[in-house]
């Protein structure tokens, strides 16, 4: 594609709206500035106007739910290109994986090819998706990936690693295991392998959300991302006790003693009906490498230059 038909497809994809689902959140505010920042206009589809954290003429926030199909079409009207964030971690009541990773983007799809205008998706997946992961998360988000791949809409996923940020659940609970001001409060907790819970080997390569944004805002109009699947993660992996160690010396400056839960122990912690800060996935997933070969992104994504976890935990 030569460079003048590059700078027309960039600006016709600018002056049609983006769908956006998520922008409440964590990475969702983050997308949202950055596509922002590249002169798109953005339809943002959110349970209650009036909640985003970012405000700009150029947004339209438009009240609906991915499982809710009937309430899509008004923020899909126009738009061209559509990208999908809407996940949870954890399940609550009536929101479980299969209904908001499977038929939540079942219903955008749906909604997308309805519409007529919509040529690319662009879609939040996560590292480690797979049919036979352990963790049903993992297995959800695998089923979504499969729709979105088999929706004949020309697509692009993307597959994070623990994604970390200044506002993010991730950082706040790392800055508040460091000053003691969250259970288990007089130690950092991951979760270990063996009787007592002391081996952890496995590693993990977190991502900044900056270059997350980064990468969901480029996927619009970069053609040799089409219909293709990224892993995102940043420059280098590390162990939990590892991850732990950094950001104790990041927040309080000096290091705070890290403590093994037995994987055992904290599975049946999980069966029971109790508070906890956690759930069965979670211990799964924490029991497998998260690491990725971040090649094929840098190749197509030349702008990208994923920063380190050390450098800019909490920045």
């Amino acid at each position: 594609m030569s460079e003048e038909s590059v700078q027309i497809t960039s600006e016709i994809d600018r002056a049609s709206p983006v769908m956006l689902t998520g922008a409440s959140g964590f990475v969702g505010s983050h997308v949202l500035r950055e596509l922002l920042r590249h002169g798109h206009r953005v339809h943002a589809l959110v349970h209650r106007t009036g909640k985003l954290k970012v405000h700009d003429r150029a947004i339209t926030e438009f009240a609906g739910s991915i499982t809710d199909p009937q309430s899509l079409a008004p923020a899909l009207a126009g738009c061209r290109s559509v990208i999908h964030l809407v996940g949870i971690i954890k399940e609550k009541r009536q929101a479980t994986f299969e209904r908001i990773h499977v038929e939540g983007t079942r219903n955008l799809l749906a909604a997308s090819k309805a519409a007529g205008t919509v040529e690319r998706f662009v879609h939040m997946s996560a590292l480690g998706s797979r049919p036979n992961a352990p963790a049903r998360y993992h297995q959800s988000k695998w089923a979504a990936e499969e729709l979105v791949r088999h929706a004949g809409i020309p697509f692009v996923i993307f597959r994070p690693s623990l994604i970390h940020g200044p506002d993010g659940e991730f950082t706040m609970m790392l800055r508040n295991w460091s000053h003691g001001k969250a259970a288990p409060y007089f130690f950092m907790p991951y979760f270990g392998s063996g009787f007592f819970g002391q081996r952890n080997t496995h590693r993990i390569q977190p991502v900044h959300v900056d270059d997350v944004a980064m990468a969901f805002a480029g996927a619009l109009t970069n053609d040799l991302a089409t219909n293709h699947t990224y892993d995102i993660a940043g420059p280098s992996s590390y162990s939990w006790p590892d991850m732990l160690y950094i950001a104790s010396m990041r927040f309080r400056g000096k290091p705070k003693r890290t403590l093994g839960i037995p994987v055992w122990y904290a599975k049946i912690l999980a069966s029971l009906p109790l508070p906890l800060p956690f759930n069965k996935d979670q211990i799964l997933m924490s029991q497998e490498d998260n690491t990725a070969d971040i090649a094929p992104l840098l190749r197509d994504f030349s702008d990208l230059a994923p920063k380190n976890f050390e450098a800019s935990l909490g920045k």
